[in-house]
């Protein structure tokens, strides 16, 4: 079994906080997680009990008698899927205000704990949430990446990293395969677009239902199929909302909906005055890319043809590696898309809590040049002392200057 990365920071969060949520979309191995997390706890005297509401019997217990069910549950536990019986969240809170202690709850849930009514409130400063994504690149290799980390770094890795490079079928191939536990482990691409299938319709009927009044599920998949030829693209909504003929007002719901349920994420812009950022278009990606390839209809032969389908869809697939990576870093950094006045745009930019940026350009190309480095330098000039490094992430073999603190890497880089 793959380890992965976040075990360690759950193990951490339970030693000092009584309640923490894990969330996370489903089938991103949850709750193959605090399983692991139970049967390690089982050989101490302080064992963990796990229940489950996808239990028709243990569902219907805490919708109807929140207080009564936990009452029954020795502590500490964990309750997974959470997000189906809400009304626990209060009862939670006052049982945790009677007896404070560390790791009492384990919960899980395959929706945005922030999103769901009342929950946020109730558990203030009680729960502290920490989201499992898809496996990274590193996860399935067995590594523990951190190029967020390498970013800031006074020294940034130099020549002799060409042993991280991928050559570009291989980096189709991860890209179409995306890091969902059940996918990573078919080699078969027909068996991988069956399950890909029956997850967006499973996903759709039952976790839509259970936080949203969703009126058309067939169109709620329709809206998801355009997301998904959008991954990478620039999100605007009154354009979307022509292009589809739902409701402006309908569609901006739907979409805070695909985000709650952790298939889609929009990357903020980056400007350097605070305030304006709120009003910039964000950026959509679809978080896994094997299901944005899926919903574009993408297969390695489609994409080795099609450059442009291909680029745009490696680039959601490099911002979704380190968007994985920073729910785990040392020092998890904000992230935001940059565009300029005068058009030039960076993919990627990384602010820390000091105000210092970084900024990553993906390039499905074997060579970078000073071309390729016109939305850095835009960004450079803003920031000054500020800026900290700029790397393009190309699919070359070496790492090379291409400017005050500018370089070219191998992608695979990111995933060392």
């Amino acid at each position: 079994m793959n380890k992965r990365t976040l075990h360690t920071q759950l193990i951490d969060a339970l030693a000092d906080t009584p309640v923490v949520f894990l969330c996370g979309a489903r089938q991103t191995g949850k709750t193959t997680l605090v399983k692991q997390l139970a049967e390690e706890s089982s050989k101490f005297e302080n064992s963990r009990q796990y229940i489950s509401l996808d239990s028709a019997t243990a569902l219907a217990r805490a919708r109807e008698d929140p207080t009564g069910f936990l009452q029954e549950l020795k502590k500490p536990v964990i309750i997974d899927e959470v997000q189906r019986a809400t009304a626990l969240m209060l009862a939670i809170k006052e049982d945790v205000d009677r007896e404070r202690h560390a790791g009492r709850y384990l919960l899980t849930g395959s929706a945005n704990f922030l999103t769901l009514p009342g929950i946020a409130d109730s558990l203030a400063g009680r729960v502290e949430v920490q989201t499992l994504y898809p496996f990274s690149q590193g996860e399935i290799a067995g590594t523990r990446e951190d190029f967020i980390q390498a970013l800031f770094q006074k020294d940034f890795p130099g020549k002799g990293s060409g042993k991280c490079s991928l050559s570009k079928e291989a980096l189709l191939e991860a890209m179409t395969r995306g890091g969902y536990p059940d996918v990573i482990f078919r080699n078969n691409p027909k068996r991988r677009e069956r399950w890909f299938d029956s997850y967006v319709t499973m996903l759709i009927e039952r976790d839509v239902r259970d936080i949203a009044n969703i009126q058309s599920i067939s169109g709620f998949i329709r809206l998801l199929d355009l997301l998904g030829a959008r991954s990478g693209t620039l999100c605007n909504q009154a354009e979307l909302s022509r292009s589809t003929k739902i409701p402006a007002s309908t569609l901006s719901l739907d979409i805070s909906w695909l985000e709650a349920l952790f298939l889609i994420w929009l990357v903020p812009a980056w400007s350097i005055n605070l305030s304006k950022r709120l009003f910039k278009w964000a950026k959509l990606l679809i978080i896994d890319s094997g299901l944005a390839c899926h919903l574009c209809g993408a297969n390695e032969e489609r994409l080795a043809g099609n450059s442009i389908m291909a680029g745009r869809l490696l680039e959601s697939f490099v911002v979704g590696e380190l968007l994985k990576q920073n729910s785990w870093t040392e020092h998890p950094v904000k992230l935001y898309h940059y565009r300029s006045q005068s058009g030039e745009e960076v993919d990627l930019v990384l602010e820390d809590r000091a105000g210092r940026v970084a900024a990553v350009e993906v390039k499905l190309s074997a060579s970078a040049s000073s071309r390729d480095i016109k939305g850095i330098a835009s960004l450079r000039s803003v920031l000054g002392q500020n800026f900290v490094r700029g790397v393009v992430a190309y699919t070359g073999p070496e790492v090379i200057p291409l400017g005050d603190r500018i370089v070219a890497a191998p992608i695979g880089l990111l995933f060392a």
